[in-house]
C-alpha cells in the first residue's frame, strides 16, 4: 500500500530533470550546425524531423536510426534484472525504422559498462536475441566499451538499418483532412519518461519492489521493467494489407509526436483507450497533471497509423489480433487535441 503523496506542486518532466522543450532545441541547435551534405551519387532522404533518416541507392532507400533505453537502466541495475533491456533498445530503434513503411534487416548494438561481468552479459545477450526474433533482424555486430570513471553501471544503444522500395516511402506527406487515426496498443510505460517515473516514485517514499493498489500484486519495478511492444510485425502485415498514409512511434514527447508526421494538420484524439495501469498510479503518485502525462508518456497507444476512410474496416480486421483500435480523425489546423481532456498541444 502506498504512503499518503505530500502536499507538494505538480511533478513535471522538467522539474524530475528532463526539459523536452530544452532537448528540442538543443536537436535544433545541432542539426543546424551539421550543414554539410554528401558528395556524390547517394544522396540523403529529404525526411526532415521524421522517426529515421537514410539515404537513396538506386531504387531502394537504405533506413538507419539510433536509439538506446535511456533511464530504464537504472531501474534495471536497481533490481538486478537485465535480460529485458535489450528488447527495449531493439524496440526503440525499430520501431522508428517501421515509421517510413522500411523493413528493418539488421542491427548493431554498443554496450559501455564500468567493469565486466559474464552473467550481466549473457542476460543482455538474452534480451537482444529475444528482440532480433520479435523483430525479425540480424545482429551483425557491435562493440563493448569498459568505462570505468565515465560510465556507472551499464548504458546501451544500438542502430538499426532498414530497407524499401522507394516509392514506396511512407513519409506522411499524403496525409489529409478527414483521414483516421488508428492505434496500437502499447505494453506498458517503454523507454521513455522513467526520468518522470522514478522521481514520482521517490516523491511518493516507495521502491521498486514496493506495489499500489493500480498494480496489484506486480511491483513497481517489475511494471517499469516491462519490454517496450516491438511493432514490426504488425505493422508489415498492416502495410500488406492496406493503404496507409502516416506512421506514428508514440515515443518520448508523447502525443507531441504525431505532428512529427506532417506538421499541416490538426491531429484530433477523440477515442483514446484509458490510460493502464502504470501511469494511473505514476500520476496519483507524482502528483503530475494530465496535460503533462500526456506530452511525456504513450498512455496506452505505443503506435498509430493514419488511412483514409475506406481503408478503416480493412484495416481493422487486419489488426484485430493485435489490438487495433480507432482513435482519432484528422481535420484541418495544426498541432494535437485531445477532447476528452479539453487538452490541445500546439
Amino acid at each position: 500500500m502506498a504512503p499518503e503523496t505530500p502536499d507538494e506542486e505538480p511533478l513535471t518532466y522538467a522539474k524530475a530533470g528532463v526539459d523536452i522543450d530544452q532537448e528540442a532545441g538543443t536537436v535544433h541547435a545541432l542539426v543546424k550546425a551539421l550543414g554539410h551534405g554528401r558528395e556524390g551519387g547517394i544522396q540523403p532522404l529529404d525526411l526532415p524531423g521524421h522517426f529515421a533518416g537514410g539515404v537513396q541507392l538506386g531504387d531502394k532507400a537504405l533506413i538507419l536510426c539510433t536509439d538506446g533505453v535511456g533511464s530504464k537502466v537504472e531501474i534495471a541495475r536497481a533490481m538486478g534484472r537485465y535480460d529485458t533491456v535489450g528488447i527495449d533498445c531493439m524496440a526503440m530503434n525499430v520501431n522508428d525504422a517501421i515509421c517510413v513503411g522500411a523493413e528493418p534487416v539488421a542491427f548493431v548494438d554498443y554496450l559501455a559498462v564500468d567493469h565486466h561481468d559474464e552473467a550481466f552479459a549473457q542476460a543482455m545477450g538474452k534480451g537482444l536475441a529475444e528482440a532480433a526474433k520479435q523483430a525479425n533482424v540480424a545482429i551483425v555486430g557491435g562493440e563493448t566499451a569498459t568505462l570505468p570513471g565515465i560510465v556507472e553501471g551499464f548504458d546501451i544503444a544500438g542502430t538499426c538499418l532498414a530497407v524499401a522500395d522507394r516509392d514506396q516511402l511512407i513519409t506522411g506527406q499524403g496525409i489529409q483532412e478527414g483521414d483516421v487515426i488508428l492505434g496500437l496498443p502499447s505494453s506498458g510505460i517503454h523507454s521513455n519518461g522513467l526520468t518522470l517515473a522514478r522521481k514520482a516514485l521517490e516523491r511518493a517514499g516507495l521502491g521498486y519492489g514496493d506495489t499500489v493498489d493500480e498494480l496489484a500484486p506486480t511491483t513497481l519495478g517489475e511494471a517499469l521493467l516491462t519490454p517496450t511492444k516491438i511493432y514490426v510485425r504488425p505493422v508489415l502485415d498492416l502495410l500488406a494489407s492496406v493503404e496507409v498514409q502516416g506512421l506514428v512511434h508514440v515515443t518520448g514527447g508523447g502525443v507531441e509526436n504525431y505532428p512529427r508526421v506532417n506538421t499541416g494538420y490538426r491531429y484530433v484524439l477523440d477515442d483514446l483507450p484509458d490510460p493502464p495501469a502504470i501511469f494511473q498510479a505514476l500520476q496519483r503518485l507524482g502528483k503530475v497533471e494530465t496535460r503533462e502525462m500526456y506530452r511525456t508518456f504513450n498512455m496506452g497507444i505505443g503506435f498509430a497509423l493514419i488511412v483514409r476512410p475506406d481503408q478503416v474496416e480493412a484495416a481493422l480486421d487486419a489488426g484485430a489480433p493485435h489490438g487495433l483500435a480507432r482513435i482519432g480523425r484528422i481535420e484541418a489546423g495544426t498541432g494535437v487535441h485531445l477532447p476528452q481532456h479539453d487538452l490541445s498541444f500546439d
